[in-house]
């Protein structure tokens, strides 16, 4: 699933290259991923509003149209907003651009925004889990989608007093509260991995137990590892691509998420995956004792 780098690396894209756009046209083949309103209502109500701001909160894209109207994508474990040109032929969107977007990411597209430039804006999704509401601007900013987010993790007002009170009353294990995003919205499998190995702390061990040097530590690495990652367009190791179908570049210099079995590239103790919670963990067990 898309993370907070790969999320920001799409919005970033978007705010460069449909600010202003018109919305002309919907199609969609796939109704279950239009949560809000009715997908028999969908084009109606939204054919015609303006792009006039995207925004990110958590792993949700907001594009804010005219008429105080909001758009939410969460793009789930598979999905990718894309930007290009496509026409539909026996019922599939086949691109017209070459040398782009020629990744598989074009054989499940299921939505496309028509805008009045002649490109598109479409949402890929191999397994269609991904989640797109629509409404006005109050209405959507009061969904719990919203409302239960935690920090936001690169927020200037997220500091590290904040981050260390928020672990004191958390008695799970590390690895799954930096994973909750009613605490800290955002971080998922990839980066907490990283960030736990920057910090040299057990994923095990309990966030209310952490000493203050090791919070500190957290939360210094939480700040590089995310900027890095935002920097280098996020990381693509199986699904994620950005608007154009590019990969990201953080999977080149990733230290432990999906190295089992390689040397730690601190001390050669080979890479350890464990689950914690249904999930991988992926850490070094002499750095991280």
């Amino acid at each position: 699933m898309p993370e907070l780098p790969e999320v920001q690396t799409i919005v970033s894209d978007l705010n460069k290259k449909i600010i202003g756009r018109k919305i002309i046209g919907v199609w969609f083949d796939a109704p279950k991923l239009i949560k809000k309103p009715k997908p028999t209502e969908f084009e109606k109500k939204i054919k015609g509003l303006k792009i006039i701001e995207i925004k990110r909160r958590g792993k949700n894209i907001l594009i804010y149209l005219t008429g105080d109207k909001l758009l939410l994508v969460h793009q789930k474990l598979t999905g990718h907003l894309l930007y290009g040109k496509w026409q539909i032929a026996n019922g599939k969107a086949v691109s017209l651009l070459k040398g782009l977007l020629q990744e598989k990411v074009n054989d499940y597209i299921h939505l496309i925004f028509y805008l009045d430039n002649g490109w598109q804006l479409a949402l890929s999704d191999l397994r269609k889990f991904a989640k797109v509401l629509f409404g006005s601007k109050e209405e959507v900013e009061k969904l719990p989608d919203l409302t239960e987010l935690g920090s936001e993790p690169l927020d200037k007002n997220f500091t590290v007093d904040k981050f260390m009170s928020l672990m004191n009353l958390k008695k799970g294990k590390i690895k799954q509260v930096l994973m909750n995003q009613e605490i800290i919205a955002g971080i998922g499998n990839i980066y907490s991995d990283e960030i736990l190995w920057t910090a040299k702390i057990n994923p095990f061990k309990s966030a209310n137990q952490l000493k203050i040097k090791e919070l500190k530590a957290i939360y210094s690495a939480m700040k590089i590892i995310l900027k890095k990652a935002v920097k280098l367009r996020g990381t693509s190791i199986s699904d994620y691509r950005d608007t154009v179908g590019k990969a990201g570049g953080y999977a080149e210099i990733k230290k432990v998420y999906q190295r089992e079995g390689e040397p730690c590239q601190r001390c050669k103790m080979p890479i350890k995956r464990v689950k914690i919670g249904g999930r991988s963990a992926h850490y070094c067990s002499k750095c991280q004792k």
